[in-house]
C-alpha cells in the first residue's frame, strides 16, 4: 500500500491571466494521482506559509465546474508575494528555513510546488538546497509563469500567450482609432518588459496577416537612438499622417541607460528590480520638442496581464498541462527542477513537457535573439512573429454572469 502524504502550492510574483489555470493543473494532477490526502494553498506565497495562512484547495475546488471557473479567472487566486529568501547556508537566515520546514513536517507535506517567474524559481532553488543541507526529504518543483516570457530553459512561459494576444489586439484597435484623422500625429504605446522585449514584439503580430499595426517596434535588446527614431517618424509621415510606435518599458540607449530613467522614482523591490514606467512619456516629450506634431503616450500597464476576457486557448491548455506535469513530477520524487516546454521542430506547432534544472532558470533571463530584431532595431522579423503566432491561438469559452465574466474568488 502506497503511503499518502500532503502537498502545498503557492503563487508568487506578478499575476497573469493564466496563473490560475496552472494552479488548476496542479490540483488536477495531485487529485487524480490518489496519492495526496490534502493540498494546502499558501495565501500570498512563502510569506503566507511563514505566517501559517493556508487554505484547503481540495475542499475549495471539489469539481470540474469550480476548476473551469478558476481557469478563466485572472490574477493569483491564492494571492502573491515578492519575498526573497536568505541564502540556504546563511546562519542568520536559518530561522526562516526552520519555520518553513517545521510547517512542512507538522503537516506531513512531502511535495512543494511554487508557481512563478524568475525570482520565484530562486525561492525553489534555495528551498531545495536548504533541504539537501538539512537532509530533509521533500520535493521542490518550480512551475513557470510570466507574461515577460523571459525564463531560461523553456521555449516559452505560461501567461505569455494570453498577454501577447491582448497586446496584439490592443495594437490593432489603437491603429484603427488613430487612422480616422488627417492631422499628423504620433501615438507611443508602452508595453511591459523589464529586460526582455517578447511582449512588445507581439504588438507587431497583425503584420503577419497584412493587418495594420505599429509602424515602429522597439525592444530593450537593442540600444535606442533618438536621432534615428525622429528620422523614421518624419519619413513615415511623408506617406501617412499618423504614426504608431510600440516601445518596451525597459528601453535603453546604446550605453545601457534607461530611456525612462528621468521618470523613475529610483525605488526597487526586494530582488533589486526597478519599478518601470515613463518611457513613453519621455518619448512623447521628445517628439513634441523635435517634431512638433500632435503626440500622445499610452501605457497599457497591468491590463496586459489581467485581460482574461481575451485568453489564448493554447496558453490556458498549456498552463493546465504544465501544472499537472509539475505535480506528477513531484510525486515521482523529482526536486530542484522546473517544468518546461520544448517546441518540436514540426510544421504544425507542438510542444513537449520536460524538467529543467532549477539552477539554469533562477536569476537568469531569456532575451529576444538578435536575429529576431531588424538590423536597425526598429521592428521585429517575420521569424520572431512566427515563433509567437501559435502561442496566441484559439479562444476560451468564457462563463458570464450578469453580463460580466464570472471569477473564482478565495475569500
Amino acid at each position: 500500500m502506497i503511503q499518502k502524504y500532503n502537498a502545498v502550492v503557492g503563487q508568487s510574483g506578478g499575476p497573469t491571466a493564466a496563473i490560475n489555470a496552472t494552479l488548476s493543473g496542479v490540483v488536477r494532477g495531485l487529485r487524480e494521482s490518489g496519492r495526496v490526502d490534502k493540498l494546502f494553498g499558501m495565501r500570498n506565497g512563502v510569506e503566507g506559509l511563514l505566517e501559517g495562512r493556508t487554505v484547503d484547495l481540495f475542499s475549495l475546488l471539489p469539481d470540474e465546474e469550480s476548476l473551469k471557473l478558476l481557469e478563466q479567472t485572472p490574477a493569483a487566486a491564492l494571492g502573491s508575494c515578492r519575498k526573497r529568501l536568505p541564502e540556504p547556508d546563511d546562519n542568520e537566515g536559518s530561522v526562516v528555513y526552520d519555520a518553513i520546514f517545521g510547517f512542512l513536517h507538522q503537516n506531513n507535506i512531502k511535495y512543494f510546488l511554487y508557481i512563478g517567474g524568475n525570482d520565484s524559481m530562486d525561492t525553489v532553488l534555495k528551498l531545495d538546497r536548504a533541504a539537501r543541507i538539512r537532509g530533509i526529504d521533500v520535493s521542490f518543483i518550480g512551475v513557470p509563469k510570466t507574461i515577460d516570457n523571459d525564463l531560461c530553459a523553456t521555449d516559452h512561459t505560461p501567461g505569455y500567450g494570453s498577454a501577447a494576444k491582448y497586446v496584439a489586439c490592443a495594437m490593432k484597435e489603437i491603429c484603427r482609432d488613430c487612422s480616422v484623422y488627417t492631422k499628423k500625429a504620433v501615438t507611443i504605446v508602452e508595453i511591459m518588459g523589464r529586460d526582455a522585449g517578447w511582449l512588445t514584439a507581439a504588438a507587431a503580430l497583425p503584420s503577419l496577416y497584412g493587418d495594420e499595426t505599429c509602424d515602429l517596434c522597439y525592444l530593450p535588446e537593442v540600444g535606442f537612438d533618438e536621432d534615428s527614431f525622429v528620422e523614421k517618424i518624419l519619413k513615415i509621415q511623408k506617406h501617412k499622417p499618423y504614426v504608431v510606435v510600440a516601445v518596451s518599458e525597459g528601453l535603453v540607449d546604446a550605453g545601457g541607460k534607461l530611456i525612462g530613467e528621468q521618470a523613475q522614482s529610483g525605488a526597487v523591490d526586494v530582488f533589486g528590480h526597478g519599478y518601470f514606467s515613463g518611457t513613453a512619456h519621455v518619448l512623447e516629450d521628445l517628439v513634441r520638442n523635435r517634431i512638433g506634431c500632435k503626440v500622445r503616450s499610452v501605457e497599457i500597464n497591468i491590463l496586459q496581464r489581467c485581460a482574461a476576457h481575451i485568453l489564448s486557448k493554447c496558453d490556458i491548455d498549456e498552463s493546465v498541462a504544465v501544472g499537472r506535469y509539475a505535480a506528477l513530477s513531484a510525486l515521482s520524487g523529482e526536486s530542484g527542477k522546473m517544468a518546461s516546454f520544448v517546441r518540436r521542430k514540426t510544421r504544425d506547432y507542438c510542444s513537449d513537457l520536460v524538467l529543467a534544472d532549477i539552477a539554469e532558470v533562477a536569476n537568469n533571463s531569456h532575451y529576444v535573439p538578435r536575429e529576431y530584431i531588424s538590423e536597425d532595431g526598429s521592428f521585429v522579423t517575420r521569424e520572431c512573429l512566427e515563433y509567437i503566432k501559435p502561442l496566441i491561438d484559439g479562444e476560451v469559452e468564457t462563463v458570464f454572469e450578469n453580463g460580466l465574466p464570472k471569477h473564482f474568488v478565495i475569500s
